[in-house]
């Protein structure tokens, strides 16, 4: 992206008359046309105008990503760079990915070194054409990294304070009558003492006459009850304040606890913190349903050599569910519409170092399962490699959580945002059964629990999703197919 500080020059060859557009600041948009009349053969050479520096900025990786650590720059100050070569590891809100430049040049200064953070669209290093311009170039990060933002401009001054006893002294000056406004209690006063209430200027508040002005206007001492009432005004005024000083005192944090740390989100835990949040703004409901595994079990233990997991044996069934009950791997994102996603993208949870993430299994309905298998364990090195593109794992239609692996039998999940139901599987453990006929016998039953968003998910339909995937996990013939 050129630097914003050259002007930009547009080159338009029309077969009937060249037109050139200069847009910059000192051109205001005009535009010349080539007379046929006088033609000028200096005109008929048109040269394009280039930024010789350009600044690499902050990428915008993901949706939700609002900046970005540099992990580590490939390339040094110095080093010749080409179009479409890495340049800077960037952590997002998600993985670690390359950034490459778009133009050929020399990388002349790094503005913001490994380890720093940056907002998105920050310049974060300077690439100089030549080395001619290299000079330029630092000079110009060493501005950008030195200058401060400027201070934000002084708050106008007040508005001088209208005081209500000089407003209503000058009442009488005008030739326009006003509404006295008096209490009661003055106004009974007043007729009691022959005093004219119009003369006397109100203290109390928006110019009010009380009783103690129309006592002080007759020369007369206030009586105990006004004397009351004065106080009582007096010392109700610092009420609000004093009513104010709990929750002042309320809202600083406790002090930590000695002995403990403070550890900094990553900016991965400052996405899972922000997705969390943005979930408890959807009405959800949870629905729970057994399921047998015997030949579930059986069918892992047969294609378990071939490279299949239990996992990728759990997306296709789960995807083969959706396709028969669109509805709960619909999307309701703005609360007045919803939509039917015609892909079906199973998402996975998988927690790594510093955080979480959900690998997208697309299209799952579509793949056979040894397919699946491999593009699942691909995901997964790139996972934990930090090393996901943005549409492997912002793509999601429906999510599965699969705690079975360490023994956990049962729990509920959280609704990702963006999503209409997310599925929590738990472990498969001997279960002591009944038949139809009454005998007792022993197998493998697992629980799952669904969170589903409310709006657009009803019970009815979740608990059909539910039916359709124990029938195909408890005759798992079909996921071979």
């Amino acid at each position: 992206m050129a630097s914003p500080l050259l002007p930009r020059v547009s080159v338009s060859n029309a077969a009937v008359g060249n037109t050139i557009s200069f847009s910059s600041s000192l051109s205001n948009g005009l535009s010349w046309r080539r007379s046929t009349a006088f033609p000028d053969k200096s005109r008929r050479k048109v040269s394009t105008v280039q930024a010789k520096i350009r600044e690499i900025f902050m990428p915008a990786l993901s949706s939700t990503m609002t900046e970005g650590k540099i992990v580590s720059w490939i390339k040094s100050e110095g080093d010749v760079l080409s179009k479409g070569e890495s340049v800077v590891v960037v952590e997002s809100d998600k993985a670690d990915m390359d950034v490459e430049t778009f133009y050929d040049g020399i990388l002349a200064a790094i503005v913001v070194g490994d380890g720093e953070v940056a907002p998105v669209g920050a310049p974060i290093g300077i690439l100089a054409e030549t080395e001619d311009e290299i000079a330029e170039a630092k000079a110009k990060a060493s501005k950008s990294g030195s200058s401060a933002p400027p201070p934000p401009p002084p708050p106008p001054p007040p508005p001088p304070a209208v005081v209500p006893p000089k407003s209503a002294a000058s009442a009488p000056v005008s030739d326009v009558p006003k509404k006295i406004v008096a209490t009661p209690y003055a106004k009974t006063l007043a007729k009691q003492h022959k005093v004219d209430i119009g003369s006397v200027v109100g203290t109390g508040p928006f110019g009010r006459i009380t009783s103690a002005d129309v006592e002080a206007a007759a020369g007369i001492s206030p009586s105990k009850s006004s004397g009351v009432n004065v106080v009582s005004r007096a010392a109700a005024a610092p009420a609000p304040v004093a009513a104010a000083a709990p929750k002042a005192a309320a809202s600083p944090a406790p002090p930590p606890i000695p002995g403990s740390t403070v550890v900094p989100f990553t900016t991965m835990q400052a996405a899972v913190s922000k997705n969390m949040v943005e979930s408890l703004s959807v009405p959800t409901f949870r629905v729970g349903y057994p399921v047998l595994t015997d030949k579930l079990d059986a069918l892992y233990e047969k294609v378990k050599p071939k490279g299949v997991t239990m996992t990728a044996l759990l997306a296709k069934a789960a995807a083969m569910a959706l396709a028969q009950h669109p509805v709960v791997n619909a999307t309701c994102k703005d609360g007045k519409s919803f939509t039917y996603n015609s892909s079906i993208n199973i998402a996975v949870a998988v927690a790594i170092n510093g955080g979480l993430i959900t690998p997208v299994l697309q299209d799952a309905d579509k793949l056979d399962l040894y397919l699946l298998s491999q593009k699942w364990k691909e995901l997964l090195e790139k996972a934990r490699a930090k090393q996901l593109q943005p549409h492997e794992y912002n793509t999601g239609t429906f999510t599965l959580s699969n705690l079975g692996m360490f023994g956990v039998d049962r729990f509920d999940a959280i609704l990702p945002p963006g999503q209409g139901a997310i599925m929590a599987v738990g472990a498969s453990k001997p279960t002591v059964v009944t038949d139809k006929d009454g005998f007792f016998s022993v197998k493998s039953k697992m629980l799952v629990n669904v969170t589903a968003d409310h709006r657009i998910i009803y019970g009815a339909d979740l608990a059909a999703f539910l039916q359709t995937f124990a029938k195909i996990v408890e005759n798992p013939e079909s996921l071979t197919l």
